[in-house]
Order: structure tokens, then C-alpha cells, then sequence
């Protein structure tokens, strides 16, 4: 049966007040990723087979650190699993912060719940070490549920896990001036933040450089401290980069309630779609459907048909009176596309 859906194009686009601070970071200021190699034990049986000879070589290695020397192939324990460790080290840490860290098995183990991690250093992309991690491994869920269930939980966490032992030095109180990295490259957003900062201080201590670069001169009566925190908290009218997700296995749709579809139209197996600029629409047929924004979406008794009073087309709405159609994720992925290719959607388009 075909089944067509119509919808009307009235929604406006929106612009929003946000701080600085939400939409931009400190060049120099960031998060440094570690990463590091060590071992599980105690699990129960779990862990890496006599497969995995990177396993092995790396417990006699281990053993022989303890002055037990012994051929890796003589190893049959089935109680220890190698795993990679990685953590996110936050600026300005400091020696003995404590930073959680994610274990990963990179063998062929079932399953690392239940063990303890062995002291493993943490090294930045130059090589340092700039932590320890060690303790007792963590897996959320049971019962078949999320990482817990046997066949996910070969990856988990340990909270305040990793000491920091070597600090990275950044002495922001001595600077004299600042660069801010806007998060979504913009021109308008830039010039906004320029024009906000020298009105505020009456004086140029902003200079937007390119689309999402603004170089930053603090005031002689302010510390570089309390002027980025106070640059941090005034705000602008900003304008989101709009982007719609989809998750292919879930069909999931998520999007800004302001992303509209444009007038167009649109077959795709038997559901056909129209977009009109119109204020009403005429008696519907068996099969069709129209949409409102903020609508109460209703099926008709006995029909294939979707009805709501008229409205602005938008993508939410596009993808709810879909999914009451029974299009299927593949479908609503497929129209979303070639909405897009149709130049029907502005905004960014991401499928996981």
C-alpha cells in the first residue's frame, strides 16, 4: 500500500545566548591522552589461552623481575590477561592527583571481571611516563546487560585508578596574552566574541583572526587568570552549527528541534513524501499523513494513516511520523540522505 506523508515548512531558526566558555577552549590549556601495557590477575580462569604468546612472555618477564625465571612456555595459567590502559590526564594535574583509567584485553580472554591490574606506567605521545596505574578492575551491568554480560566484558574501568607522578609544565599566570579556540569554525561567532570583549573592556583586548581563532590581550589591572575567567563567563548570541545523528543499528534520531526540511519530495519504496509551503492542507486520504510541530501524533482506527493538524516540517517531527509509518531505521537513514543530497537539510548529516 503506499503511504504518503505531508508536511508544512514554518519553523524558524533559533539563536541562542551561551557563554564563552561552553563553546570554546585556551589553546595550551587541554587534556593529554596516556596509554600504557600491563597485566590482569586473579581472574577466574578468564583470562588469555596458551594463544596469546604475547601473554605468556610478558608474565615470565614479569616473574623474572621477582627473580623467578621461567620459560613462557611452561606458563599455563589461564588467570591472567594483557591489556591495554589508557587514561585522560586534565590540565594543570598536579603530582598525586588521582585520574580514573580504562582497561581494554587485547587477547583472547572471556572475561576481566573480577581482577586487579598490575602497577602499569602511563606514558604520554613523547614517550614519558606520567602515571601509575594499578587496582582493582570495575565492570558496570550484569545479567546480560551492557559491558557486564560475558561477552562485553573483556574492557572496564578503575575509578581514581592511576597516580600522576610527573607534572606538565604551562605557567598560564605569566602570560600576557591568550588564544581562544572556537569549538565549530565560524566567522560570525568570531566577530561576535571580538565585538563582546572590546565593548566590555572598552578597550581592543580581542581580535578575531579567522573563523575560529581569537587572540586575546589582557587588561594591565587583570591577572591572565581572572581575565579568562571572566572572559569565560560573559555571553554572546550564538548560533549552533546543526547537525543530525543517527544510529544505524538502533535508528535512533537525534537533532535539534530547529533543523527544518525545506520543500521537497520524495519516493522511497512505498512511502512517498511532500513538503509544502502552505497554510492548510486539504481532507486527507486513506494512507497519507500530515505533521505539526508539538502535535500529538495520532494512527486513525482500522487506517494506515498518520493525521495531525498542520505545522513547520522539521527533522524530529520527520522521523517520529516516519518510525508511525513503520519505516524502519534503514528507511529513515535512506530518506534523511537523500534529503540531504537534495539540498531539502543544512545540516550535518553523521550515521554510527
Amino acid at each position: 500500500m503506499k503511504r504518503t506523508l505531508f508536511l508544512l515548512l514554518l519553523a524558524p531558526l533559533l539563536v541562542h545566548a551561551v557563554k564563552i566558555k561552553d563553546i570554546s577552549n585556551i589553546i595550551g590549556v587541554r587534556d593529554n591522552q596516556l596509554i600504557g601495557y600491563g597485566l590482569i590477575v586473579g581472574l577466574n580462569k578468564t583470562g588469555d589461552g596458551t594463544t596469546s604468546k604475547f601473554t605468556l612472555q610478558t608474565i615470565s618477564n614479569m616473574l623474572q623481575t621477582m627473580n623467578v625465571k621461567l620459560d613462557p612456555k611452561d606458563i599455563k595459567s589461564k588467570n591472567v590477561a594483557a591489556v591495554m590502559v589508557t587514561a585522560t590526564m586534565p590540565p594543570f594535574s598536579r603530582q598525586g592527583d588521582k585520574i580514573d583509567v580504562i582497561v581494554s584485553s587485547i587477547g583472547d580472554a572471556k572475561s576481566i571481571e573480577g581482577g586487579t591490574l598490575l602497577m602499569t606506567p602511563l606514558k604520554g605521545v613523547d614517550g614519558r611516563i606520567y602515571a601509575l596505574a594499578q587496582g582493582s578492575v570495575t565492570i558496570g551491568g550484569r545479567n546480560g546487560r551492557g559491558a557486564g554480560s560475558l561477552n562485553h566484558a573483556t574492557a572496564g574501568r578503575i575509578p581514581g585508578g592511576a597516580l600522576v607522578e610527573q607534572e606538565i609544565p604551562f605557567n598560564l599566570y605569566g602570560q600576557k596574552q591568550a588564544t581562544l579556540s572556537l569549538k565549530e569554525s565560524n566567522f560570525q561567532n568570531a566577530i561576535n566574541i571580538q565585538n563582546i570583549l572590546n565593548r566590555y573592556y572598552k578597550e581592543r583586548v580581542a581580535v578575531a583572526v579567522d573563523s575560529r581563532t581569537i587572540r586575546l590581550k589582557k587588561p594591565d589591572s587583570l591577572s591572565m587568570v581572572e581575565f579568562l575567567a571572566a572572559v569565560g563567563e560573559l555571553s554572546i548570541d550564538y548560533k549552533a552549527k546543526q547537525r543530525i545523528v543517527i544510529d544505524e543499528r538502533t535508528g535512533t534520531v537525534v537533532s535539534g528541534v530547529e533543523v527544518e526540511v525545506e520543500p521537497v519530495m520524495i519516493t522511497h519504496g512505498d512511502i512517498t513524501i511532500k513538503i509544502e509551503e502552505r497554510k492548510a492542507l486539504p481532507a486527507l486520504k486513506k494512507g497519507s499523513a500530515s505533521l505539526n510541530m508539538g502535535s500529538n501524533l495520532q494512527l486513525q482506527p482500522n487506517q494506515h494513516a498518520l493525521v495531525v493538524k498542520p505545522g513547520a516540517a522539521t527533522v524530529a517531527n520527520l522521523a517520529r511520523s516516519l518510525k508511525k509509518l513503520g519505516a524502519t531505521p534503514k528507511d529513515v537513514i535512506s530518506i534523511l540522505e537523500a534529503m540531504k543530497n537534495a539540498g531539502a537539510i543544512h545540516a550535518d548529516l553523521q550515521i554510527i
